[in-house]
């Protein structure tokens, strides 16, 4: 399995709590039974018509020997190309043409990711597998092929030079020399996250400063840091592309109303391996009450920002303070469209009760993952 598509193994790690009469309970377990349960419709979301328009055109231009040419000693270059800055360097007619049109998908796709025009070319290519290179000889014409948005799809399809579609077989790499077609998803990851950031400020849900307040523990604060994580998931296809991998970590603010905080998590690069990060996950002193909540997300193709924070903030801004510490999870799952529990966001593990004093081994509920975590005093200069 490649390393990009193991990322997207590693998607969504939520961290629940529900106080049930006094006293703790994993309240939410059959949610996210439910939610996985949801994975069962599978459709094209419209990035991925958009990405569809752009491998036909560009599996047409490489009937220009010149352009396919260039494609290939890029291919062989570099592990993935920029697709609009790769066809504004072309020399022959084939590829000059392709740019307008790659230009125009770059500002679609943008849009309907929720993302400013100013985030620039999303857009890229890639050769399908490592053990192509060799088939990848001047006088081949390679096909060129989407990313499925499913991670367990059977097949995908992929365009010739003429137009034409190929069914290829999705769960073995093929003989045939293709290029793959998808999102440069740690861009718009990092783009995405400022839209969101910013949206859940704008609706007073966290603070751009993020200054602890004053307690008596005027030289930190306190924190839960994860010492290592591992998540399973070994159904990886060769096609898949890259993900970034976020976690929503959300309790009641200082000031009564519930709070989100983003948190990045871009080192969880492959399924079935542990990884040591020292990651600060929780900020306790943004928190009111002892337990929060952490929803960790995958970001992929078809994930529009402006729409999560709009389901994060509609759901989150209806809960209000009752004097003691509520789930806030069922708000924000059941908020979320069902598409979210398919591939874009995708739902993986939870985990229950995370509270400033937990320590050691947390397994998730799925039993797709596990981490462990410590208190972590932050100390301030």
């Amino acid at each position: 399995m490649s390393r990009t598509s193991k990322r997207r193994s590693a998607l969504i790690c939520v961290m629940l709590s529900a106080v049930i009469g006094g006293t703790v309970q994993p309240a939410i377990a059959s949610t996210a039974a439910n939610a996985g349960g949801r994975a069962t419709t599978l459709r094209h979301s419209p990035v991925h018509d958009v990405e569809e328009g752009i491998a036909r055109s560009l599996s047409s231009s490489l009937r220009d020997p010149e352009w396919r040419a260039q494609v290939r000693t890029a291919a062989l270059g570099t592990r993935e190309m920029d697709l609009q800055a790769l066809a504004g360097k072309a020399a022959a007619p084939a590829g000059k043409q392709l740019q307008a049109s790659v230009s125009a998908a770059d500002r679609r796709i943008a849009a309907l990711k929720g993302l400013p025009a100013s985030t620039g070319s999303l857009l890229r290519i890639r050769l399908g597998a490592p053990s192509m290179r060799s088939r990848l000889s001047t006088h081949a014409t390679p096909w060129v092929a989407v990313a499925a948005a499913d991670d367990h799809a059977r097949t995908i399809t992929a365009y010739d030079s003429q137009g034409r579609r190929h069914t290829v077989d999705a769960t073995r790499v093929p003989e045939r020399p293709l290029y793959v077609l998808d999102i440069d998803v740690s861009k718009a990851h990092r783009a995405g996250m400022t839209v969101l950031r910013n949206a859940l400020v704008d609706k007073g849900l966290n603070s751009l400063s993020d200054k602890p307040a004053s307690t008596s523990d005027a030289a930190g604060w306190w924190a839960t840091k994860v010492t290592a994580v591992e998540v399973k998931d070994d159904e990886e296809p060769w096609f898949k592309g890259a993900a970034e991998m976020f976690s929503l970590v959300t309790g009641f603010g200082l000031d009564g109303k519930a709070r989100v905080d983003s948190v990045d998590m871009p080192y969880l690069d492959y399924d079935n391996t542990v990884y040591y990060p020292n990651q600060i996950l929780v900020n306790w002193s943004n928190y009111k009450y002892n337990l929060a909540d952490v929803v960790m997300m995958e970001d992929d193709d078809g994930t529009n920002y402006k729409a999560l924070a709009q389901a994060l903030t509609t759901a989150l801004l209806t809960v209000t303070d009752q004097g003691t510490y509520i789930p806030l999870v069922n708000a924000l799952l059941s908020a979320m469209p069902d598409s979210w529990f398919t591939d874009d966001p995708d739902y993986v593990e939870s985990w229950y009760t995370l509270s400033k004093n937990s320590t050691g081994r947390l397994n998730g509920a799925a039993g797709n993952g596990w981490m462990t975590v410590e208190p972590y005093f932050v100390e301030q200069f």
